[in-house]
């Protein structure tokens, strides 16, 4: 004669199972909360990549990770492009710049873009963790450093000793070989605190657009 089981022993093998696989269900909605709260923290009303226009240039947080606030100044050294800019992590984030003017080197009628950006900006720290460190580089194409030949750099003739300042770090390097780049140190920026920075750059061929990567850099330990 065939042996029906109970009906209650289905339910109990199926409890068992159920008990079995909690573990992993537990492991799965941990691991998905920490992707959810390991992003940066982005305001939903955030801008959809407006362009802020200044003097002769426009200046776009199109690419994402961080959010610019407002630009303004002609970008003269008496009255230099002033930005302000807020950071949602501490990963690198590239802001695009282009010539809404006509390009012309050393035109200074402001009828044109020049090529000679004096820079401030003012960059807020919403990653929750101490900036040590900020670098910025230049690059005439995404993603591929500027090179010394190309004319784009922090003012790679020195014509202004006195165009690198900052707030926060006492002290600043520049590197023209292999790449552009822009390094400050000694300092530090806290959470929810706001740095500055101010450079120059020069384009002494200039180009209709190109991109500024900010990196700011937390403790290593």
């Amino acid at each position: 004669m065939r042996h029906i089981e109970p009906a209650r022993s289905v339910s109990m093998r199926f409890g068992a199972a159920r008990h079995a696989a909690a573990p992993w269900l537990l492991f799965i909605l941990l691991f998905a909360a920490t992707l959810l709260f390991s992003r940066p923290a982005q305001p939903e009303d955030a801008p959809a990549s407006s362009p802020w226009v200044a003097g002769g240039y426009s200046f776009s947080d199109e690419l994402g990770g961080f959010r610019i606030l407002s630009a303004k100044g002609s970008g003269t050294k008496s009255d230099p492009f002033v930005i302000f800019e807020e950071f949602y992590s501490a990963s690198p984030v590239t802001m695009t710049i282009r010539a809404i003017k006509p390009t012309r080197a050393f035109d200074f009628s402001g009828d044109y873009a020049n090529g000679f950006l004096n820079l401030k900006l003012e960059v807020l720290n919403g990653s929750g963790q101490p900036w040590v460190e900020f670098e910025f580089e230049l690059q005439e194409i995404l993603d591929q450093p500027s090179t010394y030949g190309d004319g784009l750099s922090f003012d790679q003739r020195g014509s202004d000793a006195d165009a690198i300042t900052s707030e926060n770090f006492s002290a600043s390097s520049r590197h023209f070989e292999p790449y552009d780049r822009l390094l400050f140190r000694d300092g530090k920026i806290d959470p929810r605190q706001t740095g500055s920075f101010g450079f120059l750059i020069t384009d002494y061929t200039p180009t209709s657009v190109f991109y500024l990567v900010q990196d700011p850099r937390i403790p290593s330990t």
